[in-house]
């Protein structure tokens, strides 16, 4: 067994930026990464994902207005992806993406540059390597290794919400996020920057029980109340999914937990190959588990896919409290306003 290949910040908070496509769970994922004091959040990219990149960019910015953030960059990505349409994912995050909240309009503005110049700013400005989160369809990702293959030397790796090693959702064995643009996720498995996958079979784990949840949306937190309205949400849709306990998933906020406190997650290491062929397989995680070969690697039928660590276990219940004790911290200092800075040169 192997960890995720990165270590948390011993003295100085780890700068991340985080992809999204915000969404009930991105929503939890950003207060997390926002709150957490080992993490410095950078920058956020914005994709059209669970809804409409407009819609995503301004469910983002009203979030940080929630959480009283520091002046973190948003930028806006990629409004479909690499080959296909946009296809939203409104019947579970609401007409909003926001499990229908009715956030007040940000009064804040995205950067003026678009996501792929943030994110390239955010890592070559950064004086240590940069962890890429993306919690989302991996347009945006695999745009900015393809236009700025430069970034790679300063990215400590990628851990990404995405893919299934036993079944999907989106369709019965595609991940959303992969399923969205598999184009887009091929190229970032395949682009040489280690890669950790937290796919459906850990993020389905993580769950807040209905007493916890409806106690945060008392809480006299602005920040903490949403998040139980948010959880609230989330169980009310996935009541029906034998594989998600009683409660609301944290969801995309594991995979952040998963930068923070990298020994939550148990992973190995496997070829990863994502299934590009219309049909019923299109955007299939193909996670290639043998210790044996087979008759196509034998023969040189097919390829056997990207080593990636993909997640296979979860420390629920110490992943459930870390993300409940942070949220309800209150905001910390940051070194966004430096990046703020930077990508408004």
């Amino acid at each position: 067994m192997s960890n995720a290949p990165l270590e948390p910040a011993t003295t100085q908070p780890h700068p991340v930026v985080l992809d999204v496509d915000t969404g009930v769970d991105d929503a939890l994922a950003v207060m997390f990464a926002v709150r957490h004091p080992a993490l410095d959040v950078r920058g956020i990219s914005c994709v059209a994902g669970n809804a409409d990149v407009d819609q995503v960019v301004a469910n983002t910015l009203a979030v940080l207005d929630v959480l009283d953030a520091p002046d973190i960059p948003v930028g806006r990505g990629s409004e479909h992806p690499l080959l296909e349409l946009a296809r939203d994912a409104r019947h579970v995050h609401g007409s909003d993406g926001l499990g229908n909240q009715d956030l007040p309009a940000s009064s804040r503005t995205p950067y003026g540059g678009g996501a792929l110049e943030l994110m390239r700013l955010a890592i070559l400005d950064s004086p240590e390597p940069v962890t890429l989160v993306p919690l989302a369809p991996m347009t945006n990702i695999a745009l900015l290794l393809r236009a700025y293959p430069e970034v790679k030397e300063n990215l400590a790796g990628i851990v990404a919400m995405g893919g299934a090693v036993a079944g999907g959702n989106a369709t019965a064995v595609a991940e959303f996020n992969v399923w969205h643009d598999p184009e887009a996720a091929a190229i970032v498995l395949g682009a040489g920057v280690p890669v950790t996958m937290y796919g459906l079979d850990v993020f389905s784990r993580v769950v807040v029980e209905p007493d916890t949840y409806e106690a945060l949306s008392d809480d006299p937190d602005p920040a903490v109340a949403l998040a139980g309205r948010l959880l609230a949400h989330s169980h009310a849709v996935i009541r029906s999914d034998p594989r998600v306990g009683h409660g609301g998933l944290i969801g995309d906020a594991g995979a952040v937990c998963a930068v923070a406190r990298p020994e939550l997650l148990t992973t190995h290491r496997w070829p990863v190959h994502v299934s590009l062929a219309p049909g019923l397989t299109r955007g299939q995680t193909v996670v290639d588990r043998r210790y044996v070969l087979g008759e196509d690697s034998v023969h040189g039928v097919d390829s056997l896919g990207h080593l990636v660590d993909v997640a296979l276990d979860v420390d629920v219940e110490a992943t459930r409290d870390l993300f409940l004790t942070t949220i309800g911290a209150r905001p910390q200092a940051s070194h966004t306003d430096d990046t703020a800075r930077a990508v408004q040169r």
